[in-house]
């Protein structure tokens, strides 16, 4: 029979019960002096990080990117050198606005993270569910996301808050659509796409710049459900994505998505009609097909949901050599604020934790001591602690140095005047009249007007008035809706393999 391990205290020294506290006799009161006790209290009190403030409730899995095209003219980065080369990754799926106990099957927009381990560091693809967002501009980011949260008087949701932000937000009409489309509550994380969403760039070995947007497609079909279907699955379960994707790697069906990237030259972006860097637009895919890269496979559960899913801390500002960045408002503004907020959230080494750290790359820097630095202050080389020095501590490599990004000379606040142009209505009104069909509008306009049901009727005016720029028929629609109080429609889950895109 094998020996059992002894128990011990967090420095080792073992435990001579886990059953029974040390009193002063035994009916008397506790002794402070019960260290083991006092250690066991004091860690419950700290087994809880503060739950992120966006994309709290979440899910995730592990498995690898296949390159399967030669994406090479586009990107020096390692990752992509070889068609067949793999790279190990973590994933991690997730609704915006919920708090970490939210059910799974909630309308709202998903997050879609992806952490490629490559030789050259962590490349990190942090995204939506959706090829746009609400806002196009980081300094509206954290007035939407107050919206999207707890009243501070009444503590609940406030669909008031949220369409009054929006009718000031005309641009949001394009991801609104798209969230009070059929595509609102995703079946689960394995039956939708990814996005970059915000344009990115790549570049080569001979220092060329291309925009890039990034979409990785799903293999399983897009499923989704109903209000009324997710209000029956949410009253038998709140882990609905939780049990779907825990059983089908049980089974050994593994969900499978594919890399495309769209690629815009430097020169294009100087003549697109609309701005290529705005994260509410989308790049119309007949000017710039999808160019298949890879795929992806997520096949294991992580053997500790805290330790790998609940830590793991995705941030765009992880890029590696041949993938960069682009004037794009809000990338350009997340490249500092999700680095912030995850010091914040689990210390200032987040990228020592094993979610984090790189699997199959050297780390070596400067960075010196601070609280929890639980792993070596000097990486071997005690001498070397600042620079430059001549004890053979780590230098730059020059040979990775980025080529120059092109900006505009002039310094200035620029906000698009939504009196001046039509150019934010365009792609949601080739959205509603054109690719979506009279099934799919006559479920948005209930949809939408289930969400709206609860506002006053100013806001609703003033949002129904941007949907008319929109569309008259998406007005109509929805105040028809809103008028005979017909907010349901209990026909889905939709099956459908035609991605919610302009020009697809």
């Amino acid at each position: 029979m094998t020996k059992k391990p002894t128990l011990t205290s967090s420095s080792g020294k073992p435990y001579p019960t886990n059953e029974t506290s040390q009193t002063a006799g035994a009916r008397g009161p506790l002794l402070m002096e019960d260290h083991y006790l006092m250690e066991k209290l004091a860690h419950q009190n700290r087994e809880r990080i503060p739950e992120r403030v966006v994309h709290a409730k979440g899910w995730g899995l592990q498995g690898k990117f296949r390159v399967t095209h030669d994406v090479t003219k586009y990107t020096r980065a390692k990752m992509f050198s070889e068609i067949g080369k793999e790279t190990e990754m973590l994933s991690r799926w997730s609704t915006v606005a919920g708090e970490r106990g939210a059910a799974d099957a909630e309308r709202d927009v998903r997050g879609f993270s992806l952490k490629f381990y490559t030789e050259e560091g962590n490349w990190d693809m942090v995204g939506n569910n959706t090829p746009v967002f609400f806002v196009r501009d980081a300094f509206k980011f954290p007035d939407f996301i107050r919206t999207q949260k707890r009243h501070p008087k009444t503590n609940m949701r406030s669909p008031e808050a949220m369409f009054d932000f929006w009718a000031g937000q005309p641009e949001s009409v394009h991801q609104v659509t798209i969230l009070m489309s059929d595509r609102g509550i995703p079946r689960s994380p394995a039956h939708m796409n990814g996005y970059g969403s915000h344009t990115f760039s790549m570049w080569n070995a001979a220092g060329e710049r291309h925009w890039v947007k990034f979409h990785f497609r799903t293999h399983q079909g897009h499923e989704w459900y109903s209000d009324a279907k997710a209000a029956e699955i949410i009253g038998q379960t709140r882990e609905s994505y939780s049990e779907e994707l825990w059983n089908m790697v049980e089974a050994g069906n593994f969900p499978k998505w594919t890399l495309f990237i769209q690629v815009m030259t430097e020169e294009e972006a100087m003549e697109t009609p609309f701005n290529p860097f705005d994260l509410t637009k989308v790049w119309p895919h007949g000017d710039y097909p999808l160019i298949e890269v890879g795929e992806v496979t997520m096949d294991t559960v992580p053997e500790n949901y805290f330790q790998l899913v609940e830590n793991a801390a995705f941030n765009p500002n992880n890029i590696v050599p041949g993938i960069g960045f682009s004037p794009d408002k809000m990338l350009q503004a997340r490249v500092f604020s999700y680095a912030d907020a995850h010091r914040y959230r689990i210390g200032t080494h987040y990228e020592a934790l094993p979610a984090n750290a790189p699997k199959n790359a050297p780390v070596n820097h400067y960075h010196k001591d601070g609280s929890m630095r639980f792993f070596t202050n000097d990486f071997g080389n005690p001498n070397a602690y600042y620079e430059p020095n001549q004890y053979d501590g780590p230098v730059a490599d020059e040979s990775v140095t980025e080529p120059p990004l092109r900006i505009d000379p002039e310094a200035v606040a620029a906000r698009f005047k939504q009196e001046e142009s039509d150019i934010d209505y365009v792609q949601p009104r080739a959205l509603y009249a054109e690719v979506l069909n009279n099934d799919e509008r006559d479920r948005l306009h209930k949809n939408m007007a289930g969400g709206m049901a609860p506002v006053s009727d100013s806001v609703k005016e003033r949002w129904l008035a941007v949907l008319k720029k929109v569309h008259p028929d998406y007005e109509a629609g929805v105040r028809q809706a809103l008028e005979t109080g017909n907010h349901g429609d209990p026909s889905l889950p939709v099956t459908d393999d035609t991605p919610l895109e302009v020009a697809d």
